[in-house]
């Protein structure tokens, strides 16, 4: 499963032994899953670690479960620390990346007239949560606008950044709804000479590409840990670098686990990214991550970050050949996200066409993209994400599926 580290001029095919990898991937015996970008499947060791504690807790009842699994609870966060370059104090666990996103929101005090500079590829959840701040304190929401080919412009964002000094600089690294890629560096160096506050939604990237916190230049990071990832669902997490700890920012409600009561009057937050934790914690999903986010690095993220897109490329290439068929994915990088619109169809008995076959897939609608479907001028998209541990074969089985499916049509 580990990569060949000297042979750096082979293809992503030969990196992996991907052999190995499926037979430690007991769903991919029973499907071809092109829905990573949804739900990862599980590798055994994540499977197990979680049933294996949840049967101790079973057992030994629940805190006393955790209190004996303390030291492999501590290890979900050198883990994921490891994962994305930063320390084990800089990561809180959260229960989705959209919870990490909205407890990362709340810890910025937002007033009347502030700005969030965002894109118009930034994830749909974020985007209202934008629109929900925006109605209850009165900030004001900037959309970077996107180059021609596709993702935003990097040098009107910066122009943005100078006139308005937002109070929030954010990017969806790789939005849900297509395989475009946003240059996440490119935009924190520039937040970091004009000294912004930088948040970055990670939540399908993380899994996917090799993430480094010190390159991005954030100071913020979300992400969920059951896509790319391979995780549990129900469960994700939060950066938070040194700087964003020393200002003080905390979470607006903050409890018992990230703040100590020190007078009947007054609290003082923890010193580490645990202020943005609360104090339940559901332990077999905290051990999943822990055990998923180990097996990312020991497969090797940077093989993991070649095989995985150059997967979708040939994916995204053959279906672009096909009649019928548009695909949607515009941007200087994709990645493995593949989204098309079929003609002839309507979108539920598409799928329910390709779930008869086995394929795992998922739809997206104008109303999860409004900016990124009304200029596609689409309402709907299929989208297929293959994972390191899918095949070519996998891959071309899918387009089979597809061409036969769209000259059948949907009569």
């Amino acid at each position: 499963m580990r990569i060949d580290n000297s042979a750096s001029s082979i293809s992503p095919e030969s990196l992996l032994d991907v052999a190995a990898l499926r037979a430690d991937t007991p769903g991919a015996a029973g499907v071809v899953h092109f829905n990573n970008a949804g739900c990862g499947l599980m590798a055994a060791p994540v499977l197990a670690a979680m049933v294996d504690h949840l049967r101790l807790e079973a057992d030994l009842g629940g805190y006393e479960a955790a209190a004996a699994r303390a030291e492999q609870v501590r290890g979900f966060y050198a883990e994921t620390a490891a994962l994305i370059n930063c320390a084990p104090e800089n990561i809180a666990f959260a229960g989705s990346a959209t919870h990490a996103f909205s407890t990362a929101l709340s810890a910025i005090p937002f007033e009347a007239g502030d700005v969030i500079l965002t894109t118009r590829n930034d994830f749909i959840s974020n985007q209202i949560a934008f629109l929900s701040l925006r109605k209850r304190f009165g900030v004001r929401i900037v959309h970077a606008p996107d180059v021609p080919e596709g993702g935003v412009d990097v040098a009107a964002m910066a122009a943005l950044m100078r006139l308005h000094r937002p109070r929030l600089v954010t990017v969806t690294h790789i939005p849900t709804n297509s395989g475009l890629v946003q240059p996440v560096a490119e935009i924190g160096r520039l937040c970091r000479e004009l000294d912004l506050l930088y948040l970055v939604d990670a939540c399908q990237s993380v899994g996917q590409y090799p993430i480094d916190v010190e390159e991005i230049g954030c100071d913020l990071l979300t992400a969920t840990c059951r896509k790319f990832l391979r995780g549990p669902r129900g469960s994700g997490f939060l950066y938070v670098s040194d700087r964003v700890l020393r200002a003080g920012y905390e979470p607006l409600f903050i409890d018992m686990y990230g703040a100590r009561w020190v007078e009947p009057g007054r609290y003082e937050p923890v010193e580490t990214a645990a202020r943005f934790e609360d104090w339940e914690f559901p332990y077999a999903l905290v051990l999943g991550c822990a055990a998923a986010a180990r097996y990312a690095r020991e497969v090797g993220m940077d093989a993991i970050g070649r095989r995985t897109p150059a997967l979708a490329a040939r994916l995204r290439d053959a279906l672009a050949g096909l009649p019928g068929i548009r695909v949607l994915d515009h941007g200087r990088r994709l990645g493995a996200l593949v989204t098309f619109v079929v003609d002839g169809w309507e979108p539920e008995p598409f799928k329910a066409a390709m779930d008869a076959r086995r394929i795992n897939s998922a739809l997206s609608f104008r109303h999860f993209a409004q900016f990124d479907f009304g200029d596609k001028d689409v309402d709907w998209c299929l989208r297929l994400s293959p994972h390191y541990y899918n095949t070519e074969q996998e891959v071309d089985e899918v387009v089979a599926a597809v061409a036969g499916l769209t000259a059948a049509g949907s009569s």
